[in-house]
């Protein structure tokens, strides 16, 4: 590896301002140059004497081949209106993040060492206690600890055009993300991923043991596979990040899980002239057992008090997605990621085995375009899950059962409005406004939330 910054190439993904990604990651071209002891993305180093550096201790490092950065999310946010209850809550994220090229440090050409780390606190959680739904209103809420996530080494090969990683990985990291996305607060590993998948899948913040392989046989062109432990908490009751609360339990044995995706791009260099375009197809599998969502091991419906309660449990779960980032307007000598860009991912699954069967969610961001701002952001996004056929038809069947009116589950959608304006380079200010529609698919509980994210990079 040329340098130690090639991680941002190989892992090809922009920090959700940012869930589970290292913001270095967001660099748009590969291989950029260390300058003085940390990559060339935003940091309030420069900005303080010495760029933060005092002692020099952080240069002397990064020449030899590691590299560290810190970054804090805070998040204040009010559900003013509907939901579970009203109320207001503060939440945080510390992320620390290292990396080693040992090409640098010992002479191993190729072979990386990354590992990052959470300290999360909050006063209460915006989607599970306040709001009650299943689609991410704030990507950092979490169950406050200090956490293990990543620990990886990752080898390079081929001339650079293909790499292997093994350790334990975060899948949100490199599969079934959107860059343009990211900058939205609800932008995260996917409704239907997390509620589908056994403890939500390897997502921030779990990470699990696991192997991927990348090859990009022509430029533009990317091709992904991991096969990971299918339940990185582990099965048992209660909350899955309170099931493997510091990240530690390292498990292998739990069926596996799959994905693969192939990446398409066209005028992504910065160098380029035309609009930008980025379009993933991929696919995921889960060799597990799944229950069904109606029907009882006895052929009877579950709803009905006199059957086995117990669900047939189906072997192996799946889903199809797509990911499409199209940039609308691109300024004169602008990159990828300025001007005007809309994107979507949209995603399904079995109906018979998933809580949610058919997922969407897309946006708008318009990036430089405010006179003498030209790093401020700001666009709208919206997501839309819809609750599963056999989730609904659960629910008829228990009203007919019960003879009790209930709600029937249909969908949950969320729209977000935020401006991010930088106040210095890496202090980013982010207000925010939310409206939540069927939260967990109950029309009579629509919400509204609004409040503001500040970050710093180091």
């Amino acid at each position: 590896m040329a340098g130690l910054v090639a991680v941002a190439a190989v892992m090809m993904s922009a920090s959700q301002a940012a869930h589970a990604q290292a913001w270095w990651n967001a660099i748009p071209d590969s291989k950029p140059e260390i300058q003085d002891g940390f990559l060339p993305v935003p940091s309030i180093a420069t900005s303080l004497p010495n760029k933060g550096d005092p002692a020099g201790y952080r240069k002397w490092l990064a020449e030899r081949g590691i590299i560290y950065g810190i970054e804090y999310t805070n998040d204040v946010l009010s559900n003013v209106r509907g939901g579970t209850k009203t109320g207001t809550i503060d939440q945080g994220k510390v992320q620390g993040e290292l990396a080693i090229d040992f090409g640098r440090l010992a002479g191993w050409n190729g072979l990386t060492l990354f590992s990052n780390f959470y300290v999360i606190h909050n006063t209460g959680r915006i989607r599970r206690d306040l709001v009650g739904g299943i689609n991410t209103i704030a990507a950092i809420e979490a169950v406050p600890t200090v956490r293990l996530s990543e620990i990886w080494l990752e080898q390079r090969f081929a001339g650079d055009k293909a790499s292997f990683k093994v350790g334990q990985i975060a899948v949100d990291t490199e599969f079934f993300y959107s860059d343009a996305s990211q900058l939205f607060l609800q932008s995260d590993w996917t409704t239907i991923a997390a509620v589908n998948l056994p403890s939500g899948g390897a997502a921030y913040p779990l990470a699990t043991p696991g192997v991927r392989l990348r090859v990009d046989p022509v430029r533009d062109v990317t091709l992904l596979f991991e096969v990971l432990n299918g339940d990185p908490a582990g099965p048992g009751a209660g909350d899955e990040q309170a099931r493997n609360r510091y990240g530690l339990n390292f498990r292998v044995q739990d069926p596996p899980f799959l994905i693969g995706e192939v990446q398409l791009r066209r005028n992504a260099a910065k160098t380029d002239q035309g609009l930008a375009t980025t379009v993933k197809l991929g696919g995921w599998g889960h060799v597990g057992q799944f229950n069904d969502q109606r029907v009882a091991n006895d052929r009877t419906l579950l709803a009905d008090p006199t059957s086995s309660g117990i669900p047939i449990r189906h072997r192996g779960n799946n889903g199809l997605y797509a990911v499409i980032d199209q940039q609308l307007y691109r300024p004169t000598d602008g990159d990828a990621q300025s001007g005007i860009t809309a994107f979507t991912r949209m995603s399904i699954s079995p109906s018979d085995r998933n809580l949610i069967d058919h997922y969407i969610d897309g946006g708008i961001v318009f990036a430089g375009m405010v006179p003498n701002r030209p790093d401020d952001k700001f666009g709208a996004s919206v997501i839309y899950a819809r609750f599963a056929d056999g989730i609904r038809a659960f629910d008829r069947d228990t009203v007919l059962f019960t003879g009790t009116p209930g709600v029937i589950r249909d969908y949950e959608a969320n729209l977000e409005l935020t401006y991010q304006a930088q106040i210095i380079p890496g202090w980013l200010v982010q207000p925010n406004l939310q409206y939540i529609w069927h939260p967990s698919g109950d029309a009579s509980r629509n919400a509204m939330v609004v409040g503001a994210r500040s970050l710093w990079r180091y």
